[in-house]
């Protein structure tokens, strides 16, 4: 006994895709005909523009209502979850681990992986190079996210020990 299919029709999805213009046309080739280093040669040079931002405005003589300007802390009086990181990326920049972390211990725990991270994409694909990936598995994300959430809550607790997390 021979079986026949017919066809079953498939649903189409609609997607909303914005009109092609001039300027999407020249992006897309724009990135199409660039080499393959391009792309961590752009990571690096906006990592090179914060470096130069953060030894330009030297944010350890500065305060909540000095340029740079904390919002959060400025409007609220409270610490926002990255306040704090631009100093500790000063002090790390200068090598003072300890400073780095009176400022923002959470990044500097997290500034080798992403130095890492960057180091092992970019030799990948820039030089080839084959140093294992780090791969974080969405409970060790979470994690580090909840961490964080409780590290500003204890952070802005106005009493000791807690004290010592207020930058």
């Amino acid at each position: 006994m021979t079986h026949t299919h017919e066809a079953t029709p498939v649903a189409r999805v609609a997607y909303l895709v914005p009109k092609e213009d001039r300027f999407s046309r020249f992006m897309v080739n724009l990135w199409n005909r660039s080499p393959v280093w391009f792309a961590p040669l752009a990571v690096l040079v906006c990592f090179a523009g914060g470096v130069a931002y953060t030894l330009a405005t030297h944010p350890t003589s500065a305060d909540a209502a000095s340029a740079p300007n904390c919002i959060i802390k400025l409007s609220t009086g409270f610490d926002c979850p990255g306040c704090g990181g631009t100093r500790a990326f000063y002090y790390l920049l200068h090598g003072d681990v300890a400073g780095a972390a009176r400022s923002h211990i959470l990044a500097v725990f997290a500034a080798p992986y992403l130095l890492y991270m960057y180091v092992a994409w970019a030799g990948n694909l820039a030089f080839g190079w084959k140093l294992p990936t780090l791969r974080l598995t969405p409970k060790a994300i979470s994690i580090f996210l909840a961490i964080w959430f409780g590290f500003t809550i204890l952070r802005n607790l106005p009493w000791a020990p807690f004290t010592w997390f207020y930058v």
